[in-house]
């Protein structure tokens, strides 16, 4: 496929240029390991799809803010991945228009989640004597042994897989990597640009689409020169010493011969709108292909089993059954409805402590004598609740552990499709490392329990760190949670029978949200179109 003409826009947002390289441009040993020759048969490439969006839920072009939509589910009922995010590469030469064309293609796409990975951010970290060649523009970066190729490929694979990745931002000034490390997570479409993407061969078997955005080259040198000069306070002599030395040469050998592996060329970049409404088209049909619908196979699935052994009910005693009894009445008023959850919570979350890891430990009493007791043995506990009612639990989880970090997952119903979506995730640092208790106040079919579990794996939370605590689930909840997860512990004060098929707890608690901050529910309620 072909494109038509157009007139190329300068590298945006995203693109970063400049780190290190080696000097020498022993072309023959680099291209071997690169991409294949001419006359290599291309295998048939596989076709995946979709999830993926970066930081912020929106987007900024110069004409206005997209606000992207939730994240639908990219696992089954079986709670396994089943689908992969669809990587779009983006190739060209330096200042050819490559991050314009991406943010085109990210506009036109329309769809939640999507992920602008520049190559520029993983050039590799300059020695000293590499740092003094930059300082005096006789460093290469244009070269293939600049990027570190390795860093690339198991960041894009691990992100296309759905886990959370960590990217080194490269500071164009000083030449070098700072301290400070971006995370990305979830992706649909992750569109992957920079003038090497098509240079390694194992990079390529990772993209299942690219794009070779060809712009002549009197043109990025003028975009270059406007953009060092502007942006990364070079001097102009310094640009073109750079651009005759390295750049160009670079083009010609190692970029240009890249153009005949792309699947869609682009010339002159972001004027040309048929090849990007080519490449939106073919994308949105990918993604059709693999949408899955998960509450639907829950309703169906592991339900009329006995319940699971990593089920944990608090003991339904005089005083916890007369708190249930209050709290699901519909008379109650609102003030007693959040007294007597809050005590119920306070209950629950004592009770599920009971399941952390602990250790002997002996310690001496003010009268000199030792005493034999029991220490947590983790690093660290973490809360994270599920918006917006499981943010209800954090006070009880505060109150009885002392420096307890919290994060938050916001997950509503798409009221089209029925589906779970992720809308937001803020979760503390180094969360792997910790025991996770992940707080919601009802769970019917748990289906946005499961996404939940889902983004704490993706982060690397070991899946028998994880702690479900809800005041009130129901038995397909239940089911589902443990048949997906089965070494998650499932922690709460009740368990009742069915749900409804409007997806709501019967008998239930109503809409826990609704009744615990005075809002109304709509008429179509279930208990998980907005808590869970």
């Amino acid at each position: 496929m072909a494109a038509a003409a157009g007139d190329g826009g300068g590298e945006g947002v995203h693109e970063e240029r400049g780190a290190p390289g080696d000097d020498s441009t022993s072309g023959a040993e680099s291209l071997d390991r690169l991409y294949p020759a001419v006359g290599a048969a291309r295998p048939p490439r596989k076709r995946t799809t979709s999830q993926c969006k970066s930081e912020p839920p929106l987007l900024r072009t110069s004409k206005r803010t997209i606000y992207t939509a939730g994240r639908p589910p990219w696992y089954n009922e079986h709670g396994t991945q089943s689908k992969e995010a669809f990587v779009i590469g983006l190739g060209g030469g330096s200042a050819s228009g490559k991050t314009t064309v991406a943010r085109m293609i990210i506009e036109a796409l329309d769809v939640p989640w999507v992920v602008l990975l520049s190559m520029d951010s993983f050039y590799k970290v300059l020695t000293k004597q590499q740092q003094e060649q930059a300082a005096s523009n006789d460093f290469n970066f244009d070269h293939p042994d600049a990027f570190d190729f390795d860093l690339i490929i198991s960041t894009l694979k691990k992100l296309k897989q759905g886990k959370s990745v960590t990217i080194p931002i490269y500071d164009f000034t000083t030449h070098s990597r700072k301290k400070e490390w971006k995370t990305l997570y979830g992706a649909n479409v992750i569109i992957f640009e920079g003038i090497m993407a098509f240079a390694d061969k194992m990079l390529l078997e990772l993209l299942d689409m690219k794009i070779f955005v060809d712009t002549d080259s009197d043109i990025r040198l003028v975009r270059r020169l406007r953009r060092d000069i502007g942006e990364r306070g070079r001097d102009i002599e310094g640009v073109i010493k750079q651009y005759n030395k390295f750049v160009k040469p670079a083009f010609d050998q190692y970029i240009q011969p890249t153009m005949r592996l792309a699947d869609i060329v682009v010339p002159r970049g972001s004027g040309n709108t048929v090849a990007i409404d080519l490449i939106v088209q073919h994308v949105h049909s990918q993604l059709e292909e693999r949408e899955l619908s998960v509450r639907a196979a829950l309703a169906s699935a592991h339900q009329c089993h006995p319940l699971p052994r990593t089920l944990s009910v608090l003991k339904s005693t005089p005083q916890v059954r007369g708190m249930h009894t209050i709290i699901r009445d519909k008379e109650t008023s609102r003030d007693e409805f959040i007294f007597y959850s809050k005590r119920l919570m306070r209950l629950l979350i004592e009770h599920a402590l009971s399941f952390l890891p602990f250790r002997s430990c002996t310690v001496q009493t003010p009268q000199g004598e030792d005493y034999e007791g029991r220490s947590y043995s983790g690093k660290q506990i973490t809360g994270v609740s599920i918006l917006r009612a499981g943010e209800t639990m954090e006070p009880a989880l505060r109150a009885v552990c002392k420096d307890v970090r919290i994060g938050t997952i916001l997950i509503q119903t798409n009221s089209n499709t029925g589906e779970p979506e992720l809308h937001y995730l803020r979760l503390p640092k180094d969360i792997s490392e910790d025991h996770v208790i992940l707080m919601d106040c009802t769970v019917s079919t748990g289906a946005a329990a499961m996404m939940a579990v889902r983004v704490l794996l993706d982060h690397d939370v070991p899946e028998d760190k994880i702690f479900l605590l809800s005041l009130l689930m129901a038995e397909m909840g239940v089911h589902s949670v443990a048949y997906a997860f089965p070494q998650v512990k499932i922690i709460t004060t009740a368990v009742d029978k069915k749900v409804n098929n409007l997806f709501r707890i019967i008998p239930g608690i109503g809409n826990f949200g609704d009744r615990y901050f005075g809002t109304d529910a709509p008429p179509d309620w279930s208990d998980d179109t907005l808590d869970t």
